[in-house]
């Protein structure tokens, strides 16, 4: 399963990579290891609404449910979140990443991860 992670980069800007969760067989398929989270928001937002730059309030798993929105990190690289998309965001400090929702509006779970919790199996 992937996940788009959006960290801060030595540079003090935004920076995104890819990343895998890892598996194991299940009897239904396959799950995850069990992550503990401290909370969730539901989250709706218009389409051609912006943020501009800004960093992630708290490390946090943000699942878009429905519509599209573009990030854009410090770094001037981007990238889309559609349906189905997670993004692992670690942008807690520096220039942060701007959102545009492009369509929409967009339906989006955020759920708060632990400041401590150890995801670097997630790579």
């Amino acid at each position: 399963m992937k996940v788009i992670r959006i960290y801060t980069g030595d540079d003090g800007q935004s920076h995104f990579t890819e990343v895998k969760v890892p598996m194991h067989a299940a009897f239904h398929g396959s799950d995850s290891d069990f992550t503990p989270a401290l909370g969730f928001v539901f989250r709706e937002a218009p389409i051609g609404a912006s943020l501009g730059f800004h960093t992630a309030p708290h490390r946090l798993l943000a699942i878009t449910l429905s519509g599209v929105a573009e990030i854009e990190c410090g770094d001037g690289s981007s990238f889309r979140l559609g349906p189905g998309d997670m993004l692992l965001a670690e942008d807690t400090t520096g220039q942060g990443h701007i959102v545009r929702e492009i369509e929409g509006p967009r339906h989006a779970v955020n759920v708060q991860l632990p400041p401590d919790l150890d995801l670097s199996n997630w790579r």
